[in-house]
């Protein structure tokens, strides 16, 4: 709990409580110009409280996500006799691994070769070597 009362996070509990009052009263604002008489303000009547409650729900997932990661943080380490192998991703990060040499094996000249590639390779081609052809003009 210590660390959501750093200078960043009181600036940042500070700014959701002036964001929500604000854009409450800016929907009641709103209220009283639509009694007023003006139709368009019903709109942002409902408008306001929405970003407001919006505003709310960023700081307390933020909250939660910052109270997560200073349990994991606070966790005793586990054997690493028994943990399991690490997840590819780390919360929302991924995790760097080693790299994976797969290796490559050149292709005989002796493979079946496939009769639909080999006319649509020709067919490529052709169309290459006459840059101002249709299609339609294919003589294959």
């Amino acid at each position: 709990m210590r660390r959501l009362w750093t200078p960043a996070w009181i600036a940042r509990h500070v700014a959701m409580v002036v964001l929500t009052v604000g854009f409450l009263g800016l929907g009641w604002w709103q209220v009283s110009r639509a009694a007023a008489g003006n139709s368009l303000s019903w709109g942002y009547a409902v408008e306001w409280p929405i970003f407001a409650g919006f505003v709310v729900y960023v700081w307390w997932r933020e909250v939660k996500l910052a109270r997560n990661r200073a349990a994991e943080a606070d966790a005793p380490p586990a054997d690493p006799a028994v943990a399991p192998e690490p997840a590819v991703t780390t919360g929302s990060r991924p995790a760097v691994r080693r790299p994976v040499r797969v290796s490559r094996v050149p292709v005989s000249d002796d493979a079946v070769q496939d009769n639909d590639l080999a006319a649509y390779n020709h067919y490529l081609s052709w169309l290459n070597a006459n840059p101002g052809a249709r299609p339609g003009d294919y003589p294959g």
